[in-house]
């Protein structure tokens, strides 16, 4: 399968990445990073989250979020909406596209929202519903594709019919997640081969984290398995609660490098994501996760 002339990267570390960051960050500096990821040419971007800011305090501010960002046509500016209410707190902010996430694994879906994949998913059918008669277009992430922090692996078995589910709803595009970063390229081959006979693959994306250092391998795995969309998040932001030691997303300037060196258009400016990531970084007061980053700062 030749591999794509233009990728889209999904950036969610305004959401996924700062999320789980331990240093609080104010509105301000939420606007600021989304303002820099528009002027560098990112053409999605995860903006925050509309839950209780009781279980995730770094997404509290979300609807100021969206009223202080410059908003630059032809740029998707969306936020979790993992129930009723958040989704209607969404659309009040503006929010003109929402995503909803639900796990492959029985015992992830248990410990993380205290429900089983069948009743996760029943949950997502009133905001299906609303978002139809609304007009707001829902993007869907499968959890622990290719592995699972209490049940070990995870079947691209198990994978599928969850993923169809998301898609059959009505979830324009559903992201395949490796919350844990344990995936291998073969496994990542496996996966794509056996969900895209129920979901097309134009519908799939990609979602690595780099806990074992295998993201961008995977990435190019998913390339050679004809997916063209990967969510990263800016200076690899964030970590995952699930698994001691991981250092979560990849990085977007990562997997912008590798696919200008393979050619393919994604329509970033590398060097002003770079300097986004950096400002970020220091923000926070924490290490920049990019490699890319860390050797242009080098020379």
């Amino acid at each position: 399968m030749p591999l794509p002339q233009y990728a889209r990267l999904v950036e969610v570390g305004p959401r996924d990445g700062l999320q789980n960051e331990a240093q609080p960050i104010s509105v301000a500096d939420k606007v600021r990073l989304v303002d820099d990821l528009t002027a560098a040419g990112l053409s999605y971007i995860e903006v925050g989250s509309f839950v209780s800011p009781k279980w995730v305090p770094q997404m509290a501010g979300s609807a100021e979020v969206f009223a202080a960002i410059g908003q630059r046509a032809g740029v998707t500016y969306a936020a979790l909406a993992p129930n009723l209410r958040g989704f209607e707190d969404a659309v009040a902010a503006g929010v003109r596209e929402v995503a909803v996430f639900a796990a492959a694994s029985e015992a992830f879906s248990q410990r993380n929202i205290n429900c089983s994949i069948s009743d996760s998913l029943k949950r997502f059918e009133p905001i299906m519903e609303a978002a139809r008669a609304q007009g707001i277009r829902v993007r869907g992430y499968v959890s622990c594709v290719l592995g699972c922090p209490y049940q070990g692996t995870v079947l691209a078995e198990q994978v599928a019919p969850v993923a169809k589910a998301l898609y059959d709803m009505g979830c324009y595009e559903v992201s395949l997640g490796d919350t844990i970063g344990t995936g291998t390229a073969g496994d990542t081959r496996r996966l794509f081969e056996v969900v895209s006979a129920q979901v097309p693959r134009e519908q799939l994306a990609g979602h690595f984290h780099d806990t074992y250092g295998q993201a961008l391998a995977n990435v190019y795995a998913s390339l050679l398995e004809g997916i063209s969309v990967f969510d990263s998040s800016v200076a690899g932001l964030g970590g995952c609660p699930y698994a001691k030691g991981a250092t979560g997303n990849v990085a977007t300037e990562d997997v912008v490098y590798l696919l200008q060196g393979l050619g393919i258009d994604t329509g970033i400016d590398l060097g002003r994501l770079v300097a986004a990531g950096e400002r970020i970084s220091g923000i926070l007061g924490r290490h920049n996760g990019s490699r890319v980053a860390r050797a242009r700062r080098a020379q």
